[in-house]
């Protein structure tokens, strides 16, 4: 029997067949997706909505945090709403172009949220070290700078794996068991040397992601040191309560990714559509549960929210009532 000669075929569409194992659960896996989802978009968009139509949240903190929702939705929006059509409709079919793009923005998402984290651990570094000169050191501009490096950042970061992907020729199969397409898991398909694919692929998690966490970790040993050299019971309980709602957001972020690269690595006798469930759970559940964290435990957000939607509420009346 002759080998195959894999020179004769380039595929340009490809399969995502979803969560192999489990396709007769698609419609039932489906639901809480879906409802984490619309819960994802629905508080990320009220979130960065009241940002920007309260002038007393135009503050760092606040203005750091709806870039995050912003990013928020830029990843789940990139990977569930394709799960989703998979699921309910059977759809699929990708072109090479769609899962370029794909991967493209969740990688990008997910870099620039990690920059975005640490800038908002230098906002909770100059709040409580620097709170006199909070102001001044984070003024509008020096937050637009920092927006602008981060983006930037993940953009130069992420962009050559476009081109590393461009570049292989894809001649074995189409087929990706997976509900979104993502950097290694498409240059495995390929019928060529990927050895620069698996060299970027672990350098741009090392230089960036893994780089910001043990920044932040520096960040807030500095920031726990000062805390603990404040003078009174109360005052220390006040500086830690406004990093709370942050360590429970970079806790929601860092650690599922970091189980999941390990679960990737090592988890080799752990089932295949585990892996598939805790990479699209990654993409849902801090995008759903970041703007709840900020709402339950901020309470300049859960007041403008509430007065928000009370005027509104109003609004809606008194047109009704003139009707």
């Amino acid at each position: 029997m002759s080998a195959p000669n894999y020179s004769t075929v380039n595929y340009d569409m490809f399969v995502l067949i979803g969560i192999p194992g489990l396709r007769e659960l698609h419609m039932w896996i489906s639901i809480p997706f879906c409802l984490m989802y619309l819960v994802a978009v629905a508080g990320n968009g009220i979130l960065i909505y009241v940002v920007a139509v309260e002038r007393s949240l135009h503050e760092p903190m606040y203005l750091f945090l709806s870039l995050l929702a912003f990013w928020d939705l830029i990843l789940s929006t990139s990977t569930v709403p394709k799960a989703l059509s998979i699921f309910w409709f059977d759809d699929v079919d990708i072109s090479f172009g769609g899962c370029v793009t794909q991967l493209f923005f969740m990688h990008f998402a997910f870099v620039v949220e990690s920059g975005i984290l640490l800038a908002m651990a230098f906002d909770r570094y100059v709040a409580i070290c620097y709170p006199l000169r909070y102001t001044t050191i984070l003024s509008h501009g020096v937050i637009g700078k920092i927006g602008g490096a981060v983006v930037l950042r993940g953009f130069a970061t992420v962009f050559p794996i476009v081109f590393l992907v461009k570049r292989l020729p894809f001649c074995r199969t189409n087929i990706i068991a997976h509900t979104f397409c993502e950097h290694m898991g498409l240059a495995k398909l390929a019928c060529a040397d990927i050895t620069i694919n698996i060299w970027y692929g672990i350098s741009v998690p090392l230089l960036s992601v893994m780089l910001d966490m043990v920044t932040i970790v520096v960040s807030y040993g500095l920031i726990l040191r000062a805390v603990f050299r404040l003078p009174s019971h109360d005052a220390r309980m006040k500086a830690l309560s406004t990093c709370g709602s942050h360590v429970c957001v970079i806790l929601m972020f860092y650690l599922p990714g970091i189980f999941t690269v390990i679960a990737q690595r090592f988890g080799r006798k752990i089932p295949k559509h585990v892996h598939i469930l805790l990479a699209n759970l990654y993409v849902l559940v801090p995008p759903m549960m970041n703007p709840v964290i900020y709402g339950v435990k901020t309470k300049q957000i859960r007041e403008r929210v509430a007065l928000v939607f009370s005027s509104k509420d109003c609004t809606c009346c008194e047109i009704s009532l003139f009707f």
